[in-house]
């Protein structure tokens, strides 16, 4: 761990429990406010955006927007309401989406709106959502939230489109990965943060601050998203996993497992990953675990949260630096019930 982050995690550790119970009411009003804003869609999909808003999952772009500009206030504050559901709609466009590419099932314990309405319908209801999502982030009184909402979905696409490209061509370096998951994921985590520090009047060094972490902590989870594919459970992870290797998708674990392979193994496992051998998924987590790229991937997931934690390290005594390093324990914890889950 950072020598800088072992005092801010000392310090600031809390009970998770607790900040369930300070986002809860803002997570609720934020139901109620995406309910509403449903009724803003023509009719005629209404129904088709209702099915993808009640798939939402843990929310935690959501949170990311309430802890960063968290102020010990007692009432909800509408205003990151509105923020939290923009950047809600644009992560579940990103859902959508990545679902028709990877040709998932389940998503969240449901049907995808792909599998569900059709690959055809669910690209442009994927669009739909970005575009609302874009008109919502037009009123409030700062251009600021609309410019940055904007560039960030954006940026999302680009990440998500360079990992396509790339993916038809089973090669792909650990740095070329970062970039595209600090794009597609990552970057929708920072602005979260950034917004709603942003909003709430915190001076320039700490919108900066949490919006860094914010962007480690995104990387972390994606990071660790892509453990799961291969370590998790389709009923605890409520979608549908081992998509990565049928998809062609070089994720961490096998771009760790493909430089632990000698030349023979990596054509092996690039033949695996062009023909979407999914009968391999079950070999292919054997071998992580023997050779060792499940606790490398597990360090590279720590050194992220690490960074993250260090960039609040000195604004420990801002309101939202203490229960926004709590999501890292929450991180931490689910690592720890992955690696218990698969008997690890």
């Amino acid at each position: 761990m950072l020598a800088s982050s072992k005092t801010a995690w000392k310090e600031a550790k809390g009970d998770l429990t607790s900040l369930q119970s300070m986002v809860g009411p803002h997570l609720q009003a934020l139901e109620k406010f995406l309910a509403r804003e449903a009724e803003e869609f023509e009719p005629e999909i209404r129904e088709l955006v209702e099915y993808c808003l009640q798939a939402g999952g843990k929310r935690i772009r959501a949170s990311l927007a309430f802890l960063g500009g968290w102020r010990e206030f007692d009432q909800v504050q509408d205003e990151l309401v509105r923020l939290a559901a923009v950047v809600e709609l644009v992560h579940l466009a990103t859902l959508v989406h990545d679902d028709i590419l990877d040709s998932a099932d389940t998503r969240h314990n449901r049907i995808t709106a792909a599998r569900k309405f059709g690959s055809s319908t669910a690209v442009l209801l994927g669009d739909a959502l970005f575009a609302q999502a874009v008109h919502l982030s037009t009123r409030f009184d700062t251009p600021e939230v609309c410019r940055q909402v904007a560039l960030a979905t954006r940026r999302v696409c680009v990440g998500e489109i360079t990992q396509t490209l790339r993916s038809e061509s089973k090669t792909l370096g650990i740095q070329e990965y970062y970039r595209i998951i600090d794009l597609k994921t990552a970057e929708l985590f920072a602005v979260s943060c950034r917004l709603g520090a942003l909003l709430a009047g915190y001076p320039e060094e700490y919108v900066t601050a949490v919006s860094e972490f914010g962007r480690r902590l995104g990387i972390g989870y994606q990071i660790y998203d892509d453990l799961v594919d291969f370590f998790g459970k389709e009923e605890k992870a409520g979608k549908t996993l081992g998509t990565d290797l049928q998809s062609g998708k070089l994720t961490l674990p096998l771009i760790l497992l493909s430089e632990k392979l000698d030349e023979d193994g990596r054509k092996e496992l690039y033949e695996d990953l062009r023909k979407g051998d999914e009968t391999k998924i079950a070999v292919r987590t054997a071998e992580m675990v023997e050779r060792g790229v499940f606790d490398a991937v597990v360090a590279a997931i720590t050194e992220e949260t690490d960074m993250a934690a260090a960039a609040l390290e000195p604004f420990l005594n801002e309101p939202p630096s203490r229960p926004l390093l709590q999501l890292i324990d929450r991180l931490r914890a689910q690592i720890q019930a992955l690696r218990s889950d698969g008997g690890l």
